[in-house]
C-alpha cells in the first residue's frame, strides 16, 4: 500500500453528544487509511454516517416524514477529532463541532474549505442508492478536477461566481442595483416621470389662480352659516323649553285634578265609617276608654270566679249524686245478701260440723284410753271433747250476732243521700248568683253605650278595639285630608308659575301666545333645509379648496423635477459602469472556458484510464472500459467490444461502474478535501464473492491516498476487506 497520506490530517475519533439515539457515543480511534465499522443491523451506522455529513455541512431541516435524527428534547451536536499527520498520532488533534445551524461550523473549519455539500455527498458520502447513478457528472468532475488547479480558488467554481454575476446583471429581479436590465427599465421610468413632472408644473399655475377666488366665497358661506346655525340653536332651546313647560303643566294639571279626587273619596271614605260605629263610643277619650276597660276586666274577673263556683258546685253534685245512685242500685244490694245468706250458710255448717268431729274423735279416745290406763290417750280426749264444746258455744253466738255489714250499708245510703242535697243546695245558690251577675253584666254595657254586645265581655272588647280603630282610622283620614288640601294649593301655586313662565318665554322670543312646539318645529325644519343647501355648497367649495391647498402646498415644497433630473443622469452613469462590468465579466468567463476545457482535456483521460483499470478489476476483466462520448453520456465497453450504456447495466454491475469512477476521481484529484474521510455504507452487498474481493481491492488502493471507513454489517465483507488490506482497522459497534 502507498503512503500518500504522510502528512495529511485524517479523522481519528468521532463524538456524538445527541443525534438520533446515540447520547455521549464516542467511536473510534480510526486508522488514515482503510477502515471497517461493524455492527449488528440498527447498530447505528447509517446514523453514524449521517452524523458526519450534518456536523460538516449542517443538520437536515425536521421537515415531512424523512429521518433527521433530531432527538426529542435535545439539539443535535457533536464533534470530529481530527489527527494533523498520519505519521504523529500524538500531536495535538484539530477538533470540528456543531450544535445549530446558524452557528456555522465551529473549530478548524479550513479542512473543508475546498469541498461543497454537493461534491461532499456525491464523492465523499456512498451509499448502495448513490452507487446507482453520479449526478452531474460534468459539474463534479470539473469542481474536483480544477479545485488542485494551483490557483487561489477553483477554477470551476470561479466560472460558477461568475455565470452567476453575469445572471445579475442581466436580471430583472428587484434589489440587484447592477442588473442593466433593471436600469435600462428605470431611465424609461425617470424619462416619463419627467415629463409628466413638466405638466404638473403648468397645471399648478392655473389651481393657485382657482385657489385666491375661492377665499371670499367661503368667508360668506361661512359667515351665513353661522347665522343659521344660532337661529337653529335657539329655536331648538325654546323648543325644549317649550315643551318642558307644557309637559309640567300637564303634569301639574293631572296632579291636581288626581288630588281632588282622593278628597271626595277619603270624604266619603270617613262618612262611610263614622256611619258603622257608635256616636258614644267614636267620641270615647282615652282616659274613659281606659276605665271602661279597667271595668270590664272585672266584670270579667266576676265572670270567672262566679264560672269557677258554678263549676265546682255541678261537679260536687254530680260527685255526690252518683255516689248515692250506686248504693241504692239492685243489683248491687241483692249481691251482698246473696254473699251474706252464704256467709250465713258457711258458718251454720261449720258450726255443727267442727264440734262433732272433735266430739267424735275425742270421746273414743277418752274411753280407749280408760281402757288401757293411758293417762296421755285419756287426756288428750278429754281435750278434744272440751274443745269441741267451746267451738259450739262459739258457733252459738255467731249465729245470733247482729249483722254489722247491713247496719254499716244503711247508714253509708243516709250520709250519700244527705250529702247529695248538701250539695245540690250549693250548686241552685251558684246558678242564681250566676244570673244576678249576668244581669249586672248586661246593665252596666248598656249604660256604657255597649248595647251590642248583649252582655257579652269579650264582644264589647271587640266593640271597643274596632271603635279605637275608627278614631285612629278617623284621625288618619282627617289629617290625608289636610295633606291633601295642602297640597292641592303647592300644584296650584306650581301650575300658574309654569304658565307665566311660559307666557315670558314667549314673550321674549317674539312668538303669540299660542305657538305650540310643532309650530317651532316647523320653522326649525325651514332652518334646517337651508342650512343643508348653504352645508353642502360649502362642503364642496371646502374641499376643493383644501384640495388645491394641499396640491399647492406640495407644489411648494417639490423639487421632483431636479431631482428626475439628477436621477437620470446617475442611472445613466450606472448603466455605463455596469455595461463595463458586463463585458469584463463575459470576458472572464470565456477565459475561464477556455481553462477549463484545457484542464481537463490534460485530466479527464487520466479519469477515465483509472476508471477502466478499477472496472475491469472489480470485474475480474469482463468489463474493461469507461469513455464518455462526444454528447457527454457516460459508456462501458466490455472484453469483447460491447458498449453499453449505464442503464442496460445489472444493479451489481452499474454500481461498480459508478464506484470506479468515483475512485479514479478521488485519485486523480488526491489534493481536494484530503482531511474529509470516504465514508462508503454497505455499497458492496450487491456484489457476488469475486466481484467484493475487486472492489475491496479497489478501496485498499483508495485508502492509499484518502482515508476510508467502510460501514458493513455482514462479516463476510470484513473478511473480503481484511483480505485486500491486512492492516485493515476494524470499529466495532
Amino acid at each position: 500500500m502507498t503512503s500518500g497520506r504522510e502528512g495529511a490530517p485524517f479523522l481519528r475519533r468521532i463524538k456524538i453528544t445527541s443525534f438520533g439515539a446515540f447520547s455521549n457515543k464516542v467511536v473510534g480511534p480510526f486508522s488514515p487509511h482503510l477502515n471497517v465499522v461493524y455492527g449488528q443491523n440498527e447498530a447505528g451506522k447509517t446514523t453514524l454516517s449521517s452524523f458526519v455529513g450534518g456536523l460538516l455541512f449542517g443538520w437536515e431541516e425536521a421537515r415531512g416524514v424523512r429521518n433527521t435524527y433530531k432527538p426529542k428534547n435535545a439539539e443535535r451536536a457533536g464533534a470530529l477529532f481530527f489527527a494533523p499527520r498520519a505519521d504523529d498520532d500524538a500531536s495535538d488533534e484539530l477538533v470540528l463541532s456543531r450544535v445549530k445551524n446558524i452557528d456555522g461550523l465551529q473549530g478548524a473549519a479550513e479542512l473543508v474549505d475546498d469541498v461543497d455539500k454537493e461534491t461532499f455527498q456525491t464523492m465523499f458520502a456512498l451509499t448502495s442508492d448513490e452507487l446507482r447513478s453520479l449526478r452531474n457528472t460534468t459539474d463534479v468532475t470539473a469542481k474536483l478536477l480544477t479545485a488542485g488547479s494551483g490557483t487561489g480558488a477553483s477554477p470551476a467554481h470561479a466560472l460558477a461566481e461568475v455565470q452567476a454575476r453575469l445572471a445579475e446583471y442581466t436580471s430583472k429581479a428587484a434589489g440587484i442595483e447592477h442588473s442593466i436590465a433593471r436600469l435600462t427599465a428605470e431611465q424609461d421610468e425617470l424619462r416619463v416621470n419627467m415629463a409628466a413632472a413638466a405638466d404638473e408644473a403648468e397645471r399648478n399655475k392655473v389651481q393657485d389662480k382657482e385657489f385666491h377666488e375661492l377665499a371670499p366665497q367661503r368667508a360668506q358661506l361661512l359667515s351665513r352659516l353661522d347665522t343659521l346655525n344660532t337661529a337653529i340653536e335657539s329655536l331648538s332651546a325654546q323648543r325644549a323649553t317649550l315643551e318642558k313647560l307644557d309637559a309640567q303643566s300637564s303634569d301639574l294639571r293631572r296632579q291636581r285634578d288626581g288630588l281632588r279626587e282622593d278628597e271626595a273619596a277619603f270624604a266619603a271614605e270617613h262618612l262611610l265609617r263614622q256611619q258603622g260605629v257608635d256616636p258614644s263610643l267614636a267620641t270615647l277619650s282615652s282616659a274613659d276608654e281606659r276605665a271602661l276597660r279597667d271595668r270590664l276586666d272585672s266584670l270579667a274577673e266576676d265572670q270567672a270566679k262566679q264560672a269557677h263556683s258554678v263549676d265546682l258546685a255541678q261537679e260536687n253534685y254530680a260527685a255526690s249524686l252518683a255516689a248515692y245512685e250506686a248504693l241504692l242500685e239492685v243489683d248491687d244490694r241483692e249481691a251482698a245478701r246473696e254473699k251474706q245468706r252464704r256467709q250465713r250458710g258457711v258458718q251454720v255448717v261449720l258450726s255443727i260440723a267442727l264440734p262433732l268431729v272433735f266430739m267424735v274423735a275425742g270421746v273414743p279416745l277418752f274411753i280407749h284410753g280408760r281402757e288401757i290406763t293411758s293417762l296421755s290417750l285419756t287426756a288428750l280426749g278429754i281435750g278434744l271433747v272440751v274443745f269441741a264444746l267451746i267451738l259450739a258455744a262459739a258457733s252459738l253466738v255467731m249465729l245470733f250476732r247482729p249483722d254489722k255489714a247491713a247496719e254499716a250499708l244503711e247508714a253509708r245510703q243516709q250520709d250519700a243521700r244527705w250529702v247529695m242535697l248538701q250539695d245540690k243546695k250549693k250548686l241552685e245558690a251558684c246558678l242564681s248568683s250566676q244570673q244576678q251577675l249576668v244581669a249586672r253584666v248586661c246593665a252596666r254595657l248598656d249604660k256604657a253605650g255597649l248595647e251590642a254586645a248583649r252582655g257579652s265581655i269579650r264582644s264589647a272588647r271587640s266593640l271597643l278595639d274596632e271603635a279605637k280603630d275608627q278614631r285612629a282610622e278617623a284621625s288618619l283620614l282627617q289629617q290625608r285630608q289636610q295633606a291633601l288640601i295642602s297640597r292641592q294649593s303647592s300644584v296650584q301655586d306650581n301650575l300658574a308659575d309654569v304658565e307665566r313662565q311660559r307666557d315670558q318665554l314667549l314673550e321674549r322670543a317674539g312668538l303669540p301666545a299660542d305657538t305650540t312646539p310643532a309650530t317651532i318645529d316647523a320653522a326649525i325644519d325651514q332652518k334646517v333645509r337651508q342650512r343643508a343647501g348653504l352645508l353642502e355648497t360649502s362642503e364642496s367649495l371646502n374641499r376643493r379648496y383644501g384640495e388645491l391647498k394641499q396640491e399647492l402646498s406640495q407644489a411648494k415644497r417639490a423639487k421632483s423635477f431636479d431631482e428626475l433630473k439628477l436621477r437620470y443622469q446617475q442611472v445613466r452613469t450606472r448603466q455605463d459602469e455596469s455595461s463595463q462590468d458586463y463585458a469584463r465579466l463575459l470576458l472572464a468567463k470565456r477565459m475561464l472556458e477556455a481553462a477549463i476545457a484545457a484542464w481537463e482535456s490534460k485530466s479527464q483521460p487520466e479519469v477515465y484510464r483509472q476508471a477502466s483499470r478499477l472496472i475491469a478489476l472489480m470485474t475480474d476483466g469482463h468489463w474493461v472500459k469507461v469513455g464518455m462520448t462526444s454528447e457527454g453520456k457516460l459508456q462501458v465497453t466490455d472484453a469483447v467490444k460491447t458498449v453499453r450504456d449505464p442503464v442496460h447495466l445489472s444493479l451489481g454491475t452499474c454500481q461498480q461502474l459508478y464506484l470506479a469512477l468515483r475512485i479514479a476521481l478521488l485519485m486523480t484529484a488526491d489534493n481536494v478535501g484530503r482531511a474529509i474521510p470516504i465514508l462508503a455504507d454497505d455499497i458492496l452487498v450487491n456484489f457476488d464473492a469475486r466481484r467484493r474481493a475487486g472492489a475491496a481491492r479497489a478501496l485498499a488502493e483508495l485508502a492509499g491516498t484518502r482515508q476510508v471507513i467502510l460501514f458493513t454489517c455482514h462479516e463476510e465483507i470484513v473478511e473480503s476487506m481484511r483480505s485486500a488490506d491486512p492492516a485493515l482497522n476494524v470499529v466495532e459497534l
